[in-house]
C-alpha cells in the first residue's frame, strides 16, 4: 500500500510559503532593525501576509522559530501577533494542529481600492516605482554574476514554472514570490529586504487592478527572459529584462489610474 498523505495541518507539514527555508520567507523573516521592535515586528508580519509569503489558510512558523528569525523576544512577537489578529489578518487555533493561521484574503480588484491605495502611499507613485526599479534590476544583475549551483538553478526555474501555471486568483502572489526569490538568491540580506520593501509599497496598487490575460502572456515572456539571462550569466541582459518588465507594470498602473 502507498504511504498515507501527510496531514496538511500537522506540525512540520506547513505549505512552502510558511516554511522558514523557503526563499521568499527568508526575504521577510529577518531580524528587525533598530528602533521600535514591536512596530517593526508587526510590519514584518504584515509584509509576509500581504505579499502572500504565508497565504490564506497557512500557518505562521511557530513562535520558537519565528522569534529568533526576527531577532525579538517571544513576548514581543506575541504582542505583534495579537495586534495583527485584532485587525483580522490571522487567527489562533488551539489543539494538536493549532497555531497562528492567516485569514487575510486579497480583495477583488476595484477602482476605488486603487485610488485609496495611492492616497495611502502619499500619492508618490513615481518614487515607489523608481525604488523598485533600482533594487530589482540590481538584484537580477548581481544574480547573473553568481555561479549558481544546480539546485538553485532548478529552484529558479521551478518558481517560473509555478508562476506560469498560476490562475488569475494566484497570479499576483506567485509573481511576488518569483521576484523575491531572485533577490534572496543573491545572498544579500539587505538587498533581499529592500526588494521585499519595494514590492510591499506597490502590492495594494497591484491587487486593486484586474489580472488580464494579455498581460499575463506578455509578462510570461518577460519572466522567461529574466531567468534565461540570469542562468546564462549575462548581467546586462538580466538588467534590461527586469527593466522592461517593470516599465510594463508601471505603465499598466498609470493606465488604470488615468
Amino acid at each position: 500500500m502507498p504511504a498515507p498523505e501527510p496531514d496538511p495541518r500537522a506540525p512540520g507539514a506547513d505549505a512552502p510559503g510558511s516554511g522558514v527555508a523557503d526563499l521568499a520567507a527568508a526575504a521577510v523573516f529577518r531580524p528587525v532593525r533598530t528602533g521600535n521592535a514591536f512596530e517593526e515586528t508587526v510590519e514584518r508580519l504584515l509584509q509576509a501576509i500581504k505579499l502572500g509569503v504565508v497565504d490564506r489558510g497557512e500557518r505562521l512558523p511557530p513562535e520558537r522559530e519565528l522569534a529568533p528569525l526576527l531577532g525579538v523576544s517571544r513576548v514581543t512577537l506575541r504582542e505583534a501577533i495579537r495586534a495583527v489578529q485584532q485587525e483580522g489578518y490571522v487567527e489562533s487555533r488551539r489543539g494538536r494542529f493549532g497555531g497562528t493561521f492567516v485569514t487575510y484574503e486579497r480583495p477583488k480588484p476595484r477602482q476605488s481600492d486603487l485610488r485609496r491605495a495611492l492616497a495611502q502611499m502619499g500619492g508618490d507613485l513615481n518614487d515607489a516605482l523608481t525604488f523598485r526599479m533600482a533594487v530589482e534590476t540590481g538584484a537580477a544583475q548581481i544574480l547573473a554574476t553568481t555561479d549558481l549551483p544546480p539546485a538553485k538553478r532548478a529552484q529558479l526555474r521551478g518558481r517560473l514554472a509555478e508562476l506560469n501555471a498560476a490562475g488569475p486568483d494566484e497570479y499576483r502572489r506567485l509573481d511576488t514570490l518569483f521576484h523575491l526569490a531572485i533577490a534572496e538568491m543573491t545572498g544579500s540580506a539587505l538587498l533581499s529586504a529592500a526588494c521585499a520593501d519595494a514590492r510591499m509599497r506597490v502590492t495594494d496598487l497591484l491587487n486593486a487592478i484586474p489580472v488580464l490575460g494579455r498581460n499575463i502572456e506578455h509578462a510570461a515572456v518577460q519572466h522567461a527572459a529574466i531567468v534565461e539571462a540570469i542562468l546564462a550569466g549575462d548581467p546586462e541582459a538580466a538588467r534590461r529584462a527586469v527593466a522592461e518588465h517593470l516599465e510594463g507594470t508601471a505603465a499598466l498602473l498609470r493606465g488604470f489610474l488615468g
